[in-house]
């Protein structure tokens, strides 16, 4: 499988974005989870995870944000849970295979079952989106620290955990589960990777 390069994917977000704020918001915010996820791939129990599958899908995952821009800039906040979906369509239609796609429709929270969807009346199609790989999982878990909103603002683990605990105690253990398997990073200073920036 061929795996598109830092270069490639900041071109595919620069043609998706709708305006010049939302590029820098979606494309920092997923160079900045990249840097996360790199901090934990060095752990050397890691090791024999696909580094370059890892960056392409954190710098892929919220692709699908920009769908969700409306005619006046604005955000769609209602419908941003189907942000995954959206990614996950721009990627197939880029003619990306699943492995990649993956990371857009499976990397929201700590995983969307059907059950939630149901129950929760969301506006998506009835499936699991839960990350299975060790790369989604982790894709998925370094997303958690970081946030979107305004201001943008790193999330501790404790802060997430807290912040994932409306949606059920299940959530807070599949949370717990993610820092056990991966650690915690370190977030005095995680900055977009040196070479993205360039």
């Amino acid at each position: 499988m061929r795996i598109p390069g830092p270069a490639e994917i900041r071109a595919l977000h620069e043609k998706y974005a709708p305006t010049a704020e939302a590029f820098t918001l979606v494309h920092t915010h997923c160079e900045i989870v990249w840097g996360i996820a790199e901090q934990l791939l060095a752990a050397p129990v890691l090791a024999h995870l696909d580094a370059e599958l890892v960056r392409a899908g954190c710098l892929l995952h919220d692709i699908g944000v920009y769908r969700l821009y409306g005619d006046d800039g604005r955000l769609d906040h209602r419908n941003y849970i189907r942000h995954g979906l959206l990614g996950h369509e721009i990627l197939e239609a880029e003619g990306f295979p699943d492995t990649l796609r993956r990371f857009c429709s499976h990397h929201t929270g700590v995983g969307l079952t059907r059950h939630d969807i149901v129950s929760q009346g969301l506006p998506l199609p009835p499936a699991d989106y839960v990350a299975v790989s060790e790369e989604e999982r982790l894709v998925m878990y370094a997303d958690k620290f970081h946030t979107k909103s305004r201001p943008t603002a790193y999330l501790s683990p404790e802060e997430y955990a807290a912040h994932v605990r409306r949606f059920g105690e299940d959530k807070v253990t599949a949370f717990q589960a993610l820092r056990a398997e991966f650690g915690d990073p370190d977030l005095r200073g995680p900055a977009p990777h040196a070479a993205l920036r360039a």
